[in-house]
């Protein structure tokens, strides 16, 4: 088997890349950073002896995310939506350009890669796709709105797919991540500070790739966040308002 994983070259995409080589898994590697993942790549298959590929690619542009499915189509067996970043600020004052960028990656480029390659799965009679959301997919985000609101497409978009494939008895499996905090440099980009600790990377990691292979619908990795999930029922929408601006401060 072989998979595609964007966003490979840090925190969770380079950690779920590790635990997928640890199955003996070949991989297809991308981010823009390919210096990254070249030192990955030398250091699963040295560990591993699995078989990687690198290609730098910005998914932000349309055309690369076209790009790189004609690249790699017909070699890969799972991919992993992975790449996305966030932005901290409030809604009036962040700069337009870095929201359309996050839009874009976030967004677009999942969206792309998702319907090219469940249309290559379908095809096949095979395949596996795990998109990366966040815990904020759930709430409304105050401070991040644009971060928040690109969270909640990509799991009401893989909840959607996964029903239509579901219905018309498709062996393609169809997931979604949703992490709360986790402890990478997704803080930094983003210029935010969480009030919760984070969750170690690998371990989120390991748990996600053995959920997708479980064909788990909507992965949440920690007992946290399965019981905030369960009691986020319970609160009105005013309330989250509120509790979701308390959960991110700006640095």
């Amino acid at each position: 088997m072989t998979a595609l994983i964007t966003g490979a070259s840090s925190g969770i995409g380079r950690d779920m890349a590790r635990a997928l080589a640890g199955r003996g898994i070949d991989l297809i590697l991308t981010a823009r950073r390919t210096e990254r993942l070249e030192e990955l790549r030398r250091e699963l298959e040295q560990t591993y002896s699995i078989r990687g590929e690198v290609i730098g690619c910005d998914l932000s542009q349309a055309e690369n995310c076209l790009a790189l499915h004609r690249q790699v189509q017909g070699k890969a067996d799972i991919l992993i939506n992975n790449a996305g970043f966030g932005l901290c600020g409030s809604f009036a004052e962040t700069e337009l350009p870095e929201e359309m960028r996050l839009i874009d990656t976030n967004i677009r480029a999942l969206h792309i890669l998702t319907k090219l390659f469940v249309q290559d799965f379908r095809r096949q009679g095979r395949g596996w796709l795990l998109n990366v959301a966040s815990s904020a997919a759930f709430l409304p985000g105050p401070k991040m709105a644009a971060y928040y609101a690109s969270k909640s497409y990509v799991l009401r978009l893989t909840e959607a797919l996964f029903e239509e494939l579901r219905r018309e008895g498709s062996p393609v499996s169809v997931s979604v991540l949703c992490p709360g905090p986790v402890r990478t440099e997704f803080s930094q980009v983003a210029d935010v500070r969480f009030l919760l600790g984070g969750m170690d990377s690998q371990k989120v990691a390991d748990y996600a790739i053995r959920q997708m292979f479980r064909r788990k619908l909507v992965i949440l990795p920690g007992a946290a966040m399965k019981a905030a999930r369960f009691l986020e029922r319970f609160v009105d929408e005013k309330t989250l308002l509120r509790c979701s601006w308390h959960m991110q401060q700006r640095r």
